[in-house]
């Protein structure tokens, strides 16, 4: 799956979660949305357990035809059998990652720098993340990134993917700019109705599916962006 120019959609990041049994359980039930990708991330849990998280996590992605991708990790990535990694600045290189790996999708986090981008996109990633764009609690101290750098990077030819604090009240901001995906955790996995809430994600990128109603203010809790 190293070849990536149609990927478009819902790019959901599984949520923190220190019982692996809830985790999955709380992903499965937003899978019937058909996100384009689902990534497994857990920086808090031991090798053992996120060899099993993600190996119960390919499973059910499988069920549901959803591509599975790794955070941080392409030899976890390999060993479990997912569709790709996705490596930060801090995640080793990314042209080695290529030549071991030559059919997984490998994206990578670029921040707000469109030369790391450059330097992606040459050494083989599938495609570019940018972001934060908006205040996020899962990353408070994250870079800002400005829509106008996924106008810039459009000549990359990659996907380019949004991530910060986004919601399905601000994405049209970052999907007009040339977004191909929204990467997601708290706008769905800490909504009242999770599933629910990945289609109207789902919504925005086509615009002939009715979106699910907003549900009332009095019954949603106060968003956790990511």
């Amino acid at each position: 799956m190293s070849d990536s120019p149609g990927l478009r959609g819902l790019y959901l990041i599984s949520p923190d979660e220190d019982d692996s049994d809830r985790l999955l359980a709380r992903v499965a039930a937003v899978l019937p949305a058909r996100p384009a990708l689902l990534q497994y991330r857990n920086k808090r849990a031991d090798t053992a357990r996120r060899r099993r998280e993600a190996a119960a996590l390919k499973t059910l992605c499988d069920a549901a035809g959803v591509p599975l991708v790794v955070n941080d990790d392409w030899r976890l990535a390999l060993a479990v059998g997912a569709a790709g990694a996705h490596l930060g600045e801090h995640d080793g290189d990314l042209r080695q990652a290529r030549r071991a790996a030559s059919g997984l999708l490998l994206g990578a986090s670029c921040y707000d720098d469109p030369a790391r981008a450059e330097v992606a996109a040459a050494a083989g990633a599938g495609y570019v993340a940018f972001g934060a764009f908006f205040p996020t609690r899962t990353k408070p101290t994250a870079r800002r990134a400005s829509p106008e750098l996924l106008r810039t990077t459009a000549t990359l030819g990659l996907p380019r993917v949004a991530i910060g604090g986004i919601t399905p009240d601000n994405a049209s901001l970052l999907l007009a700019a040339g977004a191909d995906l929204l990467a997601v955790v708290g706008a769905v996995f800490d909504a009242a109705d999770p599933l629910a809430a990945a289609r109207r994600f789902n919504a925005l990128f086509d615009p002939g599916r009715p979106a699910p109603p907003a549900p009332s203010p009095a019954s949603v809790p106060e968003p956790s962006p990511e």
